[in-house]
């Protein structure tokens, strides 16, 4: 896949995620909740492998429909080292990952937890659609060092 899909995320540190403005290749993930257990591993993860990414020549980031504030803290609690995004208006309905749930029979809209690899020039080389936290972001550098992104 190497499309391009052009949305803006809100990030931690006051300044906005472009899609279309990439400084280098990226890692985004999209977690459904800051502040929960699956998200908290995820994050935490992706933070305990940061210096292999780097060394692998990517950036990291990750987001959720969460506001910035919660996000802040989010990142705060776990003191990670890389930003998070908010996705305030459009981004993961563009990106195909807002999808309908169920849980105990309600039906509801989240997000599909998702991880996108982009290239410099913003062009997505892989998705990982509806992942399993446990051993993902090994995953993800395997695929990265396999594919010499």
């Amino acid at each position: 896949m190497t499309k391009s899909i052009k949305f803006k995320l809100n990030l931690t540190n006051d300044t906005i995620f472009d899609s279309s403005k990439l400084n280098n290749k990226t890692v985004l993930f999209f977690y459904p909740k800051a502040m929960t257990g699956g998200c908290s591993i995820e994050v935490q993860d992706f933070q305990k492998k940061l210096a292999t990414f780097k060394k692998l020549g990517f950036d990291v980031f990750g987001a959720s429909k969460d506001t910035v504030e919660k996000n802040t803290k989010f990142s705060d609690k776990y003191k990670l080292k890389y930003e998070l995004g908010s996705d305030l208006t459009d981004a993961c309905e563009k990106l195909g990952i807002w999808i309908e749930k169920s849980m105990y029979g309600k039906k509801y809209f989240g997000i599909n937890r998702s991880t996108f690899i982009f290239n410099k020039k913003g062009k997505i080389l892989h998705i990982w659609s509806k992942v399993k936290v446990k051993n993902h972001v090994d995953e993800v550098i395997t695929f990265i060092k396999e594919n010499k992104l």
